[in-house]
């Protein structure tokens, strides 16, 4: 058995309601699933944040007889304790001998040979809403390469604990990549398995085969509904509150600036070694599973603590406010543009800070692009939409 653990001092919003029906997430509608895997050669799609209630996904399937012929990890490995953009070998999980095939690095699809030994492929990992967090992208690889193979794909939906924003700029096919794979905004508003539904839908898939493709929903999910997350999704993402500043501080992952990854709170400050815009300071330091070469490594660094803000959607005061500390000095602040424009989706917004605009005027410039986007997700969502 994997007994990997699960953290209940998790920071999470609180649900005040008291008549809320419970939430299940799709893996825990287990009657939902079980009786497509029985006697098929089954696949994973998971990792730390797999769970069952208390158990792992991969412990459930085995009490229950099912033959899982090879998990597939994501980003941050099987087990979440990967460092960003860390690649790993493929190798066998030592607690249950089942081989564990890596999807980040170089092998980002499984070969045709590989898929041709399976039936049947579960994907049950939780997302944040964001489309550069790459577990998405991982799920689009491995639906193109179960139609490929005619393998059938189910999603065991979970909540997108930013699902009450719709906001950001479309993705332009120019600025394609691993950090942005889909026409949708950097805020979609969508849980994985009604993303699931949009990209086979909309004909995302470089492939002319169907694929097969089951969900299983959240009970009594709602986008604008608290959702108390038990694991953290990946190792800088250590809190509901630095999931809900993520898509407005990754941004400065393209810029000289660090957001903290080395610290205790990564993605809750803001900092810089010779320009800053506070008086708190910390220092980045290695930290095994969670940043091997963070930023600024080992330097004092000055900025902004915000840790006790309240952030909703995506915030660009933030980055304009750097970018002008940068500019006031004649330092590049965005050192990585390529990157910037990747993670945007488009050129746009990098040029319209450098050109001064404010943050009210350059999310008015993609509206448009945005109503256009709701209308056309409506065929795909599972749940009541607030937008």
């Amino acid at each position: 058995m994997l007994f990997i653990s699960i953290s209940s001092s998790f920071l999470s919003l609180s649900v005040t309601a008291t008549t809320q029906p419970t939430l299940t997430v799709g893996a825990e509608r287990v009657s939902q699933y079980l009786p497509k895997l029985a006697g098929k050669r089954v696949a994973l799609v998971v990792n730390q944040t797999s769970t069952v209630f208390d158990e792992h996904l991969v412990d459930v399937l085995l009490k229950e007889k099912i033959n899982i012929q090879m998990i597939f990890a994501p980003e941050h490995g099987f087990r979440g304790k990967r460092d960003a953009g860390e690649k790993f070998a493929s190798s066998i999980d030592t607690t249950t001998c089942i081989p564990l095939v890596s999807l980040y690095g170089n092998n980002r699809k499984p070969s045709l040979s590989t898929m041709k030994k399976l039936d049947v492929i579960v994907f049950d990992i939780q997302d944040v809403g964001v489309r550069f967090y790459t577990y998405i992208s991982t799920m689009h690889y491995m639906m193109e390469a179960a139609a490929d193979a005619g393998v059938e794909f189910i999603v065991l939906d979970r909540p997108n604990p930013n699902g009450a924003y719709i906001d950001g700029p479309v993705l332009e096919v120019e600025f394609q990549s691993f950090v942005g794979m889909h026409p949708i905004p950097l805020l979609h508003g969508l849980t994985v398995a009604e993303l699931a539904q949009m990209i086979k839908g909309e004909n995302w898939l470089t492939t002319e085969k169907n694929l097969a493709l089951t969900v299983v929903k959240v009970k009594n999910y709602q986008r604008d509904l608290a959702y108390n997350l038990p694991i953290k999704p990946s190792p800088n993402l250590p809190n509901a509150h630095a999931i809900a500043l993520y898509p407005s501080l990754a941004f400065f992952e393209a810029t000289p600036v660090s957001i903290g990854r080395g610290t205790p709170f990564p993605f809750e400050v803001i900092g810089h070694d010779n320009i800053n815009r506070g008086s708190f300071s910390f220092t980045p330091v290695v930290t095994p599973g969670a940043a091997s070469k963070p930023k600024l490594l080992n330097k004092k660094l000055y900025g902004e603590d915000l840790r006790h803000i309240v952030s909703q959607g995506l915030d660009l005061d933030f980055i304009i406010r750097w970018y002008k500390a940068f500019a006031e000095k004649e330092v590049v602040f965005f050192n990585s543009p390529k990157f910037m424009d990747k993670l945007a989706g488009t050129d746009k917004l990098r040029k319209a800070i450098i050109s001064g605009h404010s943050a009210e005027q350059i999310k008015q410039s993609w509206q448009a692009d945005l109503e256009a986007f709701k209308r056309k997700r409506r065929p795909y969502l599972l749940y009541p939409d607030i937008n």
